[in-house]
Order: C-alpha cells, then sequence, then structure tokens
C-alpha cells in the first residue's frame, strides 16, 4: 500500500490540506522544470511522453488500490493531474515559464470545470475512470497552448 499511496499521492503533493489538484499539477511543473534544466531538448522530448505512459499506468494501478481505502476518484490522488499537467506542457516551449504556467492554468481549468465530455469520463470505473478525465483535459490544454502560441506568432 506504501507505494501506491506514494505513487497515487504524488510523493505526498495529494495531502495538501487546500487544492490538493493543483498542489499535484504545481509539483509536475517543478520536475518539469528541473527535466528542462537538466536534459538537452530532443531528451526531454523523448523522455516526456514515457513520463506521461508510464505515470498513467501506475495512476491506475495506484487509485485501484487506493479507491478500495479512501472511496472513489478520492482528492488526494494526484497522479491524475500530474500525468495531465505533463501532458499540456509537451507543447510548452522548453523551460518557458510563462507559458508553462499558462498551460499549468489551462489544464486546472478544463480539470476543474469539466466541459466537452471530460465529465462523462469520470463515469468509467476503477482507476481508468480517475486518469482519462485529466488526460481528456490536458488534451484540451494541449489545444489551447497551441492556439495561444499560434496567435502570438500570428500577431
Amino acid at each position: 500500500m506504501f507505494c501506491a499511496k506514494l505513487i497515487g499521492t504524488g510523493a505526498g503533493a495529494g495531502y495538501c490540506p487546500f487544492a490538493p489538484g493543483t498542489a499535484g499539477s504545481l509539483l509536475a511543473g517543478i520536475i518539469w522544470l528541473l527535466l528542462c534544466r537538466l536534459l538537452p531538448e530532443n531528451r526531454l522530448y523523448d523522455l516526456l511522453p514515457c513520463l506521461i505512459i508510464l505515470s498513467t499506468l501506475a495512476g491506475v494501478w495506484a487509485a485501484n488500490k487506493l479507491q478500495s481505502v479512501w472511496g472513489e476518484d478520492p482528492s488526494r490522488v494526484v497522479i491524475d493531474e500530474m500525468v495531465g499537467t505533463w501532458i499540456v506542457l509537451y507543447v510548452v516551449p522548453v523551460g518557458n515559464l510563462y507559458l508553462g504556467l499558462t498551460g499549468i492554468l489551462f489544464f486546472r481549468l478544463f480539470d476543474i470545470f469539466k466541459p466537452l465530455g471530460i465529465r462523462l469520463l469520470e463515469d468509467v470505473s476503477g482507476g481508468w475512470g480517475v486518469m482519462l478525465d485529466d488526460i481528456l483535459a490536458g488534451i484540451y490544454g494541449v489545444l489551447c497552448m497551441l492556439l495561444l502560441q499560434w496567435i502570438t506568432f500570428c500577431f
């Protein structure tokens, strides 16, 4: 159970007494910034999809374990927010703090308000239900970031 809690809570970020999902997203952003500083750009773009896939699979496993103890889609499980955040940050220019924070904001807005079918994915049972809504929120965040970058480039 220790490993499930460590993974699911994002190494403890999910225990934040207020806005644990935002704490998970900010932790993911900090990890992204560290990777930007430590890795060459091409390695970051190779590593991030692997991190997203492995964290998704680990998150499904951890959420399945933790739901039996903490109930359905517990707020302490934030690995899903971390994955959604990394999905958005994949399209952010390496190390750009302003756009990185903007991407996190887009993700959090979609994650909190759950428009455009995101809420429907919460009906999926088990760990996949925990992860899928945040993955879709991350994809919508990507679309917003690409639109923002296109508008910024054109004007």
